[in-house]
């Protein structure tokens, strides 16, 4: 059979559909037969009815017109029972030099010489005698319904008395083929396109979420809970941005927005850097460095006491010794779960008012993973955050019963969660093996994936900080060439669009449950968890093992 592109097309008229039905039945296996083939140019559109690649003759491009076509001076054709001017030979003369043009310069042709194109016209339902001819169509370049019998014979002599070039050969046709249908610029499936819509609607819902600090403009001591993905650290940042701007009957603060991990005081800055300057709140960063503005030292990432007791007892000595230029009117803590209780004593102390002082606290309860359990010792006004915009449904189902209350999926639908069974030892080979199957299989790009541990750190996570230090190694996260390699500890308040969560602990430890979900919620679009099914159920539960399909 004839290779028909496409395999079922759709006329407008009869008459083409009839010329089609016969030379779908005659033409030979090795003939392609293309209908309804369009071209647009700088100059115009064209429309070919039928395109006729024939192996050893040529390409032939046909203009068929039905119902009463004579010739009288000119072409004239009946339609609707009244006669029309028509230049059918015009027609299939422009197409032909445009679809040759444009076959020649695509890159399924190639370096090919040109090979011989020829036209013809078909008048399926009118007769024309024997010895007609005009001088733009010779008799043999015209058939009327008297050569329908024989059409394909006419068609190669057609196409052989077409112009002075060589005949194709059966890769020509293909070439040519493959060029008119696009063959060979056919695009595929986008995972990074969906993402990407996913996250512009996560942004649109969270901005409509944003009204709830509507809520604080007449309250100065607020915590906003809310889960995995609900919008928190974009409502943190939003927060900021309005108190340090003022207006609407509120007067520009001196703000500083706080968190614990050096990852997402890294996202804060770049966020914060992108507003306008008198947006940005006077200060940006970790607990640490808010200390450090005012002189507080280094100390070992390894030396609990240092962190717990001696650095904060240190910052409030040197808080209560700052100006009143060098406080702040208001305090916005993201991940506020992670301070710890002797945190707050400076971070009261740096308010111009610490009685009255601005203190917005966004946290997460079940993101606890330090073991730390300090709140701020003032009262708060609570507000709860009980939409998931971020994950997909099937992520947030999957983490949902990890989570202490109730959420809401709104973040759109993606692929299911997947969960690679294996040892703890091999976890990460395994990972490895998964995170080549998104970026080769999948076509994610590398800067939406990520590697997350929750065990020991991945071996190109350990090289990173080794070789570039803790501050250089997080803006490896921002780049869009490069798979993040991460340990769960560092990376709650930041996503990736596909996360493969490696559970390479060798057995269950204390706030392993608490990790669990902090890994599984850092994937927005795309989930792949490896581990021991057992360690799972032991920290998960029934139901996260059911959701991973254990």
């Amino acid at each position: 059979m004839v290779t028909c592109l496409p395999e079922s097309p759709t006329f407008t008229t009869a008459s083409e559909h009839e010329v089609w039905t016969l030379l779908r039945d005659q033409l030979g296996p090795d003939d392609v037969l293309i209908a309804n083939q369009h071209l647009t140019s700088e100059e115009r559109d064209y429309e070919a009815d039928l395109v006729v690649l024939m192996p050893g003759f040529g390409v032939l491009v046909l203009e068929v017109k039905g119902s009463s076509v004579w010739y009288d001076d000119g072409w004239i054709q009946t339609r609707g029972g009244e006669a029309h001017w028509i230049d059918p030979v015009a027609q299939a003369r422009a197409v032909k030099y445009a679809l040759r043009t444009y076959v020649e310069q695509q890159a399924a042709w190639g370096s090919r010489k040109r090979v011989r194109w020829a036209h013809g016209v078909v008048t399926p339902y009118s007769s024309f005698d024997a010895d007609f001819s005009v001088p733009e169509l010779p008799r043999h370049a015209l058939h009327d319904r008297d050569d329908l019998e024989h059409l394909v014979t006419r068609l190669r002599q057609n196409a052989s008395k077409g112009d002075s070039q060589r005949p194709p050969d059966a890769d020509d046709v293909e070439a040519v083929a493959a060029a008119l249908t696009a063959r060979f610029n056919t695009s595929h499936h986008d995972v990074n396109a969906e993402a990407a819509e996913r996250a512009a609607e996560a942004d649109r819902l969270t901005d409509q979420q944003s009204l709830i600090l509507s809520v604080t403009r007449l309250v100065n001591r607020v915590e906003v809970r809310g889960g995995a993905g609900s919008g928190k650290t974009v409502l943190a940042l939003q927060q900021a941005k309005e108190l340090q701007r003022g207006g609407q009957d509120r007067k520009p603060q001196r703000v500083a927005l706080l968190c614990y991990s050096i990852g997402l005081a890294s996202y804060l800055k770049r966020q914060v850097a992108t507003w306008p300057r008198k947006h940005q709140p006077s200060f940006v960063g970790t607990f640490h460095e808010f200390g450090k503005q005012w002189g507080a030292p280094d100390g070992d990432r390894a030396d609990s006491d240092f962190w717990e007791e001696s650095l904060p007892t240190l910052m409030g000595e040197l808080a209560d010794g700052l100006t009143d230029g060098k406080r702040y009117d208001a305090v916005v803590v993201d991940e506020a779960q992670d301070f710890a209780v002797s945190w707050w004593t400076p971070v009261l102390k740096a308010l111009r008012d610490e009685e009255e002082g601005g203190l917005y606290v966004f946290s997460d309860e079940n993101q606890r993973i330090f073991g730390r359990f300090g709140v701020p010792p003032v009262s708060l006004v609570p507000l709860v955050l009980d939409h998931c915009l971020r994950n997909t449904k099937q992520i947030h189902s999957a983490f949902a019963p990890l989570a202490p209350s109730r959420m809401y999926s709104r973040g759109g639908s993606g692929p299911s969660v997947r969960f690679i069974a294996c040892d703890a030892g091999e976890a990460e080979e395994v990972a490895d093996d998964e995170v080549a199957r998104l970026l080769d299989d999948e076509g994610w790009e590398p800067g939406r994936v990520g590697l997350i541990t929750t065990g020991h750190r991945h071996s190109t996570h350990k090289l990173q900080t080794e070789q570039a230090g803790q501050d250089a190694y997080w803006e490896t996260f921002w780049d869009a060439d490069e798979v993040f390699y991460g340990h769960v500890l560092g990376c709650k308040g930041l996503e990736r669009a596909a996360v493969v969560l490696c559970l390479n602990e060798e057995s269950v430890t204390d706030r392993a449950r608490e990790r669990l979900y902090v890994g599984m919620s850092r994937a927005t679009d795309e989930l792949v968890v490896v581990g021991d099914p057992e360690w799972v159920r032991e920290v998960g539960g029934t139901e996260v093992a059911k959701t991973l399909g254990l």
